[in-house]
C-alpha cells in the first residue's frame, strides 16, 4: 500500500482514498460471491486509477461539486456550436458522457473510441434539476436586480460564489450557477422547468 502524502494534520483526499481502498479490500476478502469480489476489485482499481493518473485533487473538487447539490458538473463551456465542434474534433480522447455548455445550454458528449464516432447532443439534465428545486414551490431569492447587467456585475464581483444561488432579475427567477472547475458563471431561468412540464404533458 502506498504511503499517505498528507504529512500529518488535516485528513486529505489521499488519506480518504487509502482508507476507502483498505475498507474495500477487507470487504473483498470476506465476500463469498465471485461477482461481488470482482465488483469490489473494480472499485479498488478505479481509486488507484484516480491516484496514479494524478486526478486526486480533481476528484476532491468533483466531490465538493456533488455535495453542493448544484446542477450537473460540466467539463467545458463554449459560446457557439462551432467552437464546441472544433474542440470535440481536436480532442484526442473526448470525455464520453460528460456534460458541456454551448451558449449556456447543456449538451452531453458521446464518443466511441472503437469507431471514432463523436457527437454532442442536447440534454435536459438542467431542466430536471430546476424541476426538482421547484417541486415544493419556488425557492426564496437572495438578491433582486432590475436588469441582467446589474446581475452580471453582482455575480462577476464575487471571487468564489456558491455553486448555486437563486436570484430575481426583472421579475423572473433565475438560478445563478458557478462552475468552479472551469470558472464559468451562468444564469438559468426557472421557467425552463415549467416548459419541460408542458412538453411532458
Amino acid at each position: 500500500m502506498r504511503a499517505s502524502q498528507s504529512g500529518g494534520g488535516a485528513v486529505t483526499i489521499y488519506d480518504r482514498i487509502l482508507e476507502a481502498q483498505e475498507l474495500l479490500g477487507k470487504t473483498r476478502e470476506t465476500s463469498q460471491s465471485p461477482e461481488e469480489k470482482e465488483l469490489l476489485h473494480l472499485a479498488i482499481d478505479a481509486l488507484w486509477f484516480i491516484w496514479t493518473n494524478g486526478h486526486s485533487d480533481e476528484f476532491a473538487d468533483y466531490r465538493k461539486d456533488v455535495q453542493s447539490d448544484g446542477p450537473a458538473r460540466v467539463v467545458a463551456a463554449f459560446k457557439t456550436r462551432d467552437e464546441a465542434d472544433t474542440w470535440l474534433k481536436a480532442n484526442p480522447n473526448p470525455p464520453d458522457l460528460a456534460y458541456v455548455l454551448i451558449a449556456d445550454e447543456y449538451h452531453i458528449v458521446m464518443y466511441s473510441r472503437e469507431r471514432n464516432i463523436r457527437a454532442l447532443a442536447p440534454h435536459p439534465t438542467l431542466e430536471f434539476h430546476l424541476e426538482e428545486m421547484t417541486k415544493d414551490g419556488l425557492p426564496p431569492t437572495v438578491a433582486t436586480f432590475n436588469t441582467h447587467e446589474e446581475a452580471d456585475a453582482w455575480f462577476g464581483g464575487q471571487s468564489e460564489p456558491p455553486a448555486q444561488t437563486v436570484v430575481q432579475i426583472g421579475g423572473e427567477l433565475y438560478l445563478a450557477v458557478y462552475y468552479r472547475n472551469i470558472h464559468h458563471r451562468a444564469f438559468f431561468p426557472f421557467s425552463m422547468a415549467e416548459r419541460r412540464r408542458k412538453r411532458t404533458v
